[in-house]
């Protein structure tokens, strides 16, 4: 996932809130574990001096015996933990065996026969013990006055908290994995629409649908509506851009035939230079409708149709025996050498139209010698001539945005522009380099081969090979 990515945002921020939430939900887990432990430790205390209030006795001499101690063992393990201590107003003092030799410190209180108190002291060896003691009055003809105390110590109530806090921790790490692993999965789950709908835009940019699925979720369905709104606007808006570009190239063609029959005229009454500057005009002129009837034709016709698929060989065998009879390239023989079958996913009349002016420009440029050599992997078309070239410095200008690509000789410059426009359509690609009979190779292919490169051309048998020649 990149670092925008939406995928990313909602992923992180979902982890973030199961993270705080099962913070905050483990925090209040071992709080509630303490109150817990805290009122179980409080009750145990109340069941033990109960006990052993209920097993003190006086003797005949009037003594405070603890004739049924408690029963837990871990009264009578030396530093157990759990303690008791008995204490009368006469100065006597009993204590169960597991305080030993030490007392517990209880401080200045004087409990009443129902008050239970609690203490938090430091018992024995240092530890810190919850205490619970009551007073009762033992003998009411003597008023012995009796004070018992229970005590637990607490650093075995917060072990336990602490391995409570352990192992919550880890069952809550596992659970945050899970819940993370979950929200990623749903996260995919609910951005599942909006792939739906990128390979949608997708295959109508590349002309293989006019219009977004409309079998979307309810959230999406509204969006899915105003893009198909949207598309169809631009549809009628591009119909409406052709008719009139249509109708405006077509307007032109009455007065450049009217120019040329005007020139025509100029050369017969002998005014030959200004005949000539009138057909310069003119030419320039139909060149420039020749490319906006093309644009017209090409938008909206890739986008929403089908890909025409045109088998290259006949339209090149079609293209070289009509140029060669063109007064351009008298001079010029062709050579073709282009495989059998080979379809190229594009419309035929753009692709003559493609092809048409690069051998023209290759023609108009080449000293002897025009060649035009296809391969189907990676899919190619490579145009080279004999001529002069275009130098090294100047490729990178002539192939920028609007830049001319045939500036170097004579024509309104305008051919390889109509190429251009027709090549980005279908998203093909054109680039220049040096042929091998000494001028220059004009390479087209589709966006993914130009991508890729392309070495030689290899030679394909005869079968596969047309004998285009012209003198």
């Amino acid at each position: 996932m990149r670092l925008g990515s939406l995928r990313l945002r909602l992923v992180a921020a979902g982890t973030i809130a199961i993270l705080v939430a099962l913070g905050v939900a483990g925090a209040g887990m071992v709080v509630l574990f303490k109150r817990h432990v805290a009122r179980t430790l409080a009750s145990d205390l109340d069941v033990h001096l109960r006990q052993l209030l209920n097993g003190l006795e006086v003797d005949a001499e009037g003594r405070i015996t603890a004739a049924r101690p408690p029963a837990d063992p871990r009264f009578s393990v030396p530093l157990s933990g759990l303690y008791w201590q008995i204490s009368d107003d006469h100065g006597l003092l009993l204590r169960s065996r597991s305080l030993w030799d030490t007392i517990l410190p209880l401080p200045i209180d004087e409990p009443g026969p129902s008050d239970v108190h609690q203490h938090e002291l430091i018992g024995p060896v240092g530890a810190r013990v919850l205490v619970a003691e009551r007073g009762i009055l033992m003998n009411p003809e003597s008023q012995i006055r009796v004070r018992a105390a229970v005590a637990y110590d607490l650093d075995g109530a917060t072990s336990a908290v602490r391995t409570f806090a352990k192992d919550l921790s880890i069952a809550l790490a596992v659970l945050a994995i899970i819940l993370a692993v979950g929200t990623s999965v749903q996260v995919s789950l609910g951005l599942q629409p909006l792939a739906v709908l990128r390979r949608g835009v997708a295959e109508i940019r590349s002309g293989r649908r006019r219009h977004l699925p409309v079998e979307v979720p309810t959230e999406v369905a509204p969006l899915v509506e105003e893009v198909n709104a949207l598309l169809d606007a631009q549809s009628r808006e591009i119909l409406r851009s052709r008719s009139r570009a249509a109708d405006l190239a077509h307007g032109f063609k009455t007065p450049l035939a009217a120019l040329i029959a005007d020139a025509a005229r100029l050369k017969e009454l002998g005014q030959l230079e200004l005949a000539r500057n009138v057909e310069d005009v003119a030419e320039a002129m139909s060149r420039q409708v020749d490319r906006e009837l093309a644009l017209a034709r090409l938008r909206g016709k890739v986008r929403g149709e089908p890909a025409a698929a045109t088998e290259l060989r006949p339209l090149v065998d079609a293209l070289l025996g009509t140029l060669a009879r063109t007064p351009a390239a008298a001079h010029v023989s062709f050579d073709g050498e282009v495989p059998a079958g080979l379809q190229v996913a594009m419309d035929r009349t753009d692709l003559a139209e493609v092809l048409g002016n690069l051998l023209e420009n290759a023609a108009r440029h080449a000293a002897s010698t025009v060649r035009i050599v296809a391969r189907a992997t990676p899919l190619s078309v490579m145009v080279d001539d004999d001529g002069p070239g275009i130098p090294d410095a100047q490729i990178g200008r002539v192939l920028e945005r609007g830049g001319r690509l045939d500036e170097q000789g004579p024509g309104s410059g305008l051919g390889l522009a109509i190429v251009q426009d027709v090549l980005e359509a279908y998203d093909w690609h054109l680039r220049i380099g040096r042929s091998e009979l000494g001028g220059a190779r004009i390479t087209i292919a589709p966006a993914l081969a130009a991508a890729l490169g392309s070495g030689p051309p290899p030679r394909e048998p005869n079968a596969a090979r047309s004998i285009l020649t012209a003198s």
